[in-house]
């Protein structure tokens, strides 16, 4: 017995409410509805707060003078500039330290997760020691601790620690480079200060071994679990072929775990970004620090969040593409 039309048209079309290909658009159109209008709502209480108080927002202080110096600056700034001047020194610094840390830390990182499969015991367990201590020590109090207790505790003049090119002082850190005439140069003590071609203060040192030893030991697990997903055969058939343990690694492991490297790289290098901002906790003036004090100063808290909001945004959206892009090219394309 053949169904009604009528009925075979129902089922073929319900109504929509009974749509699944409907359903779920519905669904997500209500909610963006929904964010919409308490999106406005905030902005309108916003609005409105901020105009019985009459600190709408302004971008006019930026270029008043800044009143304030910096005590390390990469980009040339005094008192007398704007404050968008202090702010751009500012991520100046940051970026400085970024950089530098990520660097460092995945050096750092690579060596002590290669180590992890070495067949020297010893270095194993020291491995296995750096990574669990490191790991589970906030980075704040590892911050003070090279700040406070190593760098400050170091003595200056001639009873600075002094190895071949580099010296380590309460003033600083001295490293050998190339001087100005193009002269290769080592730090020198001329009238009881130590003068070299490249020198690092003690609140960017500080921060700068926190940061790298701290962003090592997660990167360390990264690597050791990239390691660890290649196939044990890929290791016999190296070691048949006569390879060493280091060949084997540079050459046949660490390229097929890649693939898995990269990813978790990029969510290391993104914290190691944001981590940075603990740099006013040993007095180094990065781009937080001299919005803190340009706020303390101004007072326009709202435009000074959402420069802080834009700048860290932006720095690890850069990141975020960069690590994606590098993630495209080691991935195993198959045939």
């Amino acid at each position: 017995m053949r169904k009604p039309q009528a009925l075979l048209d129902r089922v073929d079309h319900p109504p929509w409410w009974r749509d699944r290909r409907v359903i779920p658009w519905l669904v997500q159109g209500v909610v963006g509805l929904l964010l919409l209008v308490l999106i406005a709502f905030l902005l309108g209480n916003l609005v409105h707060n901020l105009t019985a108080r009459g600190m709408l927002l302004s971008w006019r202080w930026l270029g008043e003078p800044a009143g304030f110096d910096i005590s390390e600056s990469f980009l040339p700034f005094d008192a007398a500039q704007p404050y968008w001047r202090g702010l751009a020194a500012g991520l100046a610094n940051t970026l400085r330290a970024v950089l530098s840390g990520l660097v460092g830390a995945t050096l750092l990182g690579t060596l002590a997760g290669m180590a992890s499969f070495s067949r020297n015991g010893l270095l194993r367990g020291l491995t296995r020691a750096y990574v669990e201590i490191i790991r589970n020590i906030p980075l704040l109090l590892q911050l003070i601790f090279w700040y406070f207790v190593v760098f400050l505790s170091l003595p200056n003049g001639t009873a600075a620690l002094q190895i071949p090119g580099v010296v380590l002082a309460k003033s600083g850190l001295y490293l050998a480079g190339f001087s100005q005439g193009m002269h290769w140069s080592l730090p020198q003590l001329i009238n009881g200060v130590w003068q070299a071609p490249w020198r690092l203060s003690v609140e960017f040192a500080a921060l700068l071994s926190g940061l790298i030893i701290y962003s090592g030991a997660f990167i360390a697990e990264v690597v050791r679990g990239g390691i660890a997903s290649v196939p044990k055969g890929q290791w016999e058939a190296a070691t048949s072929l006569g390879m060493g343990w280091f060949p084997t690694l540079r050459h046949v492991v660490l390229p097929q775990a890649l693939r898995v490297i990269v990813p978790g790289l990029n969510t290391q290098y993104i914290s190691l970004a944001k981590n940075s901002s603990l740099a006013v906790a040993v007095g180094f003036s990065d781009l937080y620090s001299v919005a803190e004090t340009t706020l303390n100063q101004t007072g326009r808290a709202l435009e000074v969040y959402l420069l802080l909001l834009g700048a860290y945004l932006a720095l690890d959206l850069v990141i975020s593409v960069v690590m994606n892009g590098l993630n495209r090219l080691v991935q195993i394309r198959e045939r």
